[in-house]
């Protein structure tokens, strides 16, 4: 045999060593982790996550991690990245499994935000394993808010609201659950800029401004439901007379004695400031400086 042969030989031989090497590192997820023991293990494989590092147990690791002492321990060792139930790693473990990839984009500020500092993660809302993610589905995606959301829920039951039940918009609409550099996760800069992306008609600018709708919609509208018509916070004429005292006409204050079953006054029933004043955002018309037209 010749020298060149034989270097040959050895060359295959060195190849098939460092193989067979990779091979037993990796660890075999599949062999435990069968279709018919774990069934939600291998819905992954219908998602973009179970082709990761070319699909199967290398998928696994990709975002679990090598998991050597899982792999030969199986029933007393935690994967390196688990996601629970019965073992669960740090949160920033758990993040950083899933920023390795999704580290830009809507998740740019999660570092920060409000559900990081309480605490969540990735998995608290997502779900990887399922075909179809919860979080990121339209109808479904609700449910996964409110579950934490409880005040918001109940605000969604109330006569006005925003027709999120409907599917008509969705909490994502508004605010981005991955942080964001304004209150409440908003995604626009701010209150007014976030309303506008909808209710455009209420932009502006105005030749007659409305001082407080230029200010914040929140002032006088709630933003996920209210028990009065148009999410107003108080109902007119009350919520007006919140500012305006006497607007250069008899305006008496009415309060709840005026009410049905308290005396019924049919001023306070009847009467709105809206029923004149109708261009309550602002106005462009001439004679629009009482908001009137």
């Amino acid at each position: 045999m010749t020298l060149r042969a034989t270097l040959l030989l050895l060359a295959l031989g060195l190849s098939a060593l460092c193989t067979g090497a990779n091979e037993q590192s990796q660890p075999d997820c599949l062999a435990c982790h069968t279709a018919t023991a774990d069934v939600a293990v291998h819905a992954v494989f219908h998602t973009v996550h179970g082709a990761l590092d070319g699909g199967g147990a290398a998928a696994c690791s990709a975002c679990h991690g090598a998991s050597e002492a899982h792999a030969r321990r199986p029933t007393d060792a935690a994967p390196q990245v688990s996601f629970g139930p019965r073992w669960q790693a740090e949160a920033e473990a758990r993040d950083g499994a899933c920023l390795g990839c999704h580290a830009g984009g809507s998740a740019l500020h999660w570092a920060g935000s409000e559900h990081q500092q309480e605490g969540l993660d990735c998995a608290s809302c997502h779900r990887s394993h399922r075909q179809q993610d919860p979080a990121l589905n339209e109808s479904e995606s609700q449910a996964v808010c409110v579950s934490c959301h409880s005040r918001v829920r109940a605000e969604l039951l109330l006569p006005s609201r925003h027709p999120i039940a409907e599917g008509k918009t969705a909490c994502g609409d508004c605010h981005n659950p991955h942080g964001a550099l304004t209150g409440a996760s908003l995604r626009e800069p701010s209150l007014n800029e976030q309303c506008f992306t909808c209710h455009q008609d209420k932009r502006g600018p105005f030749l007659w401004e409305h001082p407080p709708a230029a200010e914040d919609c929140g002032l006088c509208h709630r933003p996920h439901g209210a028990v009065h018509d148009r999410l107003l916070t108080v109902r007119g004429p009350a919520l007006c007379q919140q500012c305006h005292a006497a607007a250069f006409h008899p305006s008496l204050p009415y309060g709840s004695e005026g009410l049905a079953g308290g005396g019924a006054n049919r001023n306070l029933l009847g009467k709105n400031c809206l029923n004149c004043h109708s261009r309550i955002h602002g106005s462009n018309h001439p004679s629009g400086a009482r908001l009137a037209r």
